[in-house]
């Protein structure tokens, strides 16, 4: 008889993970909640919702992995309506049901063709099968499609992204374990079955293409907002999508590092929120100096060497990974070398030897999770090439909306980004013709609720 719940090398780094984000959450709730009359509401939901992800992360068996998948969902439900009296949280936990819903049903398609594919529930064995296969039949093609799909719907997506936005209105624990933890099943679930992604061009390509817009939108964006929240969101839809591409590329490794990496510092940075603030407006007290195109010469040079020093340590996967390496590196480099006086040559060296350890740590990581995850063939030549070019593209785009916003033609690209594209408009109209909503009897607000209102 096959194993009900198993527990292999990708599964222990994920329950690491999900412990490290369980402990650190429970405890900021604990304090946060302090004076909150509904306190044991909170703290029992986060936990079936905790206990929920583990049993999810556990489940070899295709039914207990679709039924753990559905408990994440309704006990985070739960969490999202803590609140039940703010309009906007209603209707974003209202939204994210229905696409949980519809993600639902998608999984539950794909697991039953599966396994008529397959001729077992169990899914070590699908994947074992599959890792033996040099091709899939047209069962197991259209569940890796299906797949894709529940994959973008989990990670909020454009266009059905807007809830994510919308619930910040949920206590700020919440949001820290949405961004850090549920919001990467997406990723997970497509790691899981990645022998099976692998074989199908058509929902790899599916993915690689519609994660790379999503990105894209996300990405720039987020530069438009003001609210550190709002803008922490955005980031999560960008980063998803970027994780979406590296699977899609066949870039697992890579994938299963930016996984751990943005939990980390999601869960950091909303639980952080609120001295995120004055950092932020420090910086705008702070003398700004516009950078040149040779500063933007010097750094992309600079980091480009660093970059290859890399590779001769770690050698890349792919060409698109080098060039967001090289991207990242460029934009940590150049505000030490845009601002001229006596200390440029002291900021030039902490930012290299910055740089130089973020790269380090990312072989050392790369090479920890190689053997957990490792890397296949890149998806296709034209692929990588048409998303690196992408990737140029993205990093050009947000340093004209950067520093040459009142440009007319960059201006007019401005005011569409920040009005979202319009997209999470049409979405929220098509989302209540499908399943109208009603806003329920508000409730006496708590104090907690009223001082979280006013940040």
């Amino acid at each position: 008889m096959d194993a009900l719940l198993t527990i292999n090398a990708l599964k222990l780094v994920l329950l690491a993970l999900v412990a490290l984000l369980a402990v650190v959450i429970w405890r900021y709730s604990a304090t946060a909640l302090a004076g909150e009359q509904d306190k044991l509401r909170f703290m029992r939901a986060l936990a079936l919702t905790l206990t929920a992800t583990v049993f999810t992360l556990l489940s070899n068996h295709l039914l207990l992995f679709w039924l753990g998948w559905c408990w994440i969902s309704l006990s985070l439900q739960q969490l999202l309506l803590f609140y039940p009296q703010r309009p906007r949280a209603q209707l974003a936990a209202h939204k994210k049901a229905l696409s949980a819903r519809a993600g639902e049903i998608l999984l539950a398609l794909a697991f039953m063709l599966l396994y008529l594919e397959f001729g077992t529930a169990d899914i070590s064995s699908i994947t074992s099968q599959a890792t033996i296969q040099t091709s899939l039949g047209l069962y197991a093609h259209i569940a890796t499609v299906l797949l894709v799909l529940v994959a973008l719907i989990k990670c909020a997506q454009l266009p059905l992204h807007g809830w994510l936005i919308q619930i910040v209105e949920a206590p700020t624990p919440v949001s820290a374990l949405l961004h850090a933890g549920i919001i990467n099943l997406g990723g997970i679930l497509l790691l899981i079955f990645s022998p099976l992604l692998k074989l199908s061009t058509a929902a790899a390509t599916l993915l690689l293409v519609c994660a790379l817009i999503s990105t894209v939108l996300a990405a720039l964006i987020m530069t438009t907002r003001i609210s550190i929240k709002v803008r922490l969101a955005w980031s999560t839809i960008a980063q998803m999508g970027l994780m979406l591409v590296e699977i899609a590329l066949g870039l697992y490794t890579l994938a299963l590092l930016h996984l751990l990496a943005h939990s980390c510092y999601k869960a950091y940075a909303f639980l952080h929120s609120g001295n995120a603030v004055n950092h932020y407006l420090a910086a705008q007290l702070a003398e700004q100096t516009e950078p040149h195109v040779r500063h933007w010469l010097l750094a992309l040079l600079a980091a480009a060497g660093m970059v290859l020093l890399a590779h001769q340590l770690m050698p890349l996967s792919s060409l698109s990974s080098g060039v967001l390496l090289a991207l990242a590196i460029t934009v940590l480099l150049m505000p030490s070398l845009a601002r001229a006086d006596s200390r440029r040559p002291l900021r030039v060296m902490l930012a290299v030897t910055y740089g130089i350890g973020l790269l380090a740590l990312y072989c050392s990581g790369k090479f920890l999770l190689q053997n957990i995850a490792p890397t296949t063939a890149v998806l296709s030549t034209l692929a990588d090439l048409f998303t690196s070019l992408v990737f140029a593209g993205l990093f050009i785009m947000a340093v004209l909306l950067r520093y040459h916003s009142r440009q007319r033609a960059v201006n007019q690209v401005f005011i569409w980004l920040n009005a979202g594209g319009y997209l999470d408009e049409w979405a929220t109209r098509v989302t209540l013709k499908i399943w109208p909503y009603q806003n329920k009897a508000a409730a006496k607000p708590s104090n907690l609720s009223q001082a979280e209102s006013l940040k």
